[in-house]
């Protein structure tokens, strides 16, 4: 199974950078890239972290797709 994420179309509704979601949340810009394109899973306390700033539950962020 893949994680999916709805990231880049939140950041994007609020007319953000990836260098200013990535500064919020105390990452690199490269690590918010490789969350946005699927690269990189992050951790529980940054999925947390993500839900949080875009003031969503985590499963309207994050899906499992069947492969």
């Amino acid at each position: 199974m893949a994680v999916s994420n709805r990231i880049k179309e939140l950041r994007e509704q609020k007319n953000l950078m990836q260098k200013e979601v990535a500064d919020a949340l105390g990452v690199s810009r490269q690590t918010m890239t490789a969350i946005e394109t699927g690269k990189y899973n992050p951790s529980l306390e940054l999925t947390l972290k993500i839900a949080k700033f875009f003031n969503q539950p985590v499963e309207a962020i994050f899906s499992l797709e069947e492969e």
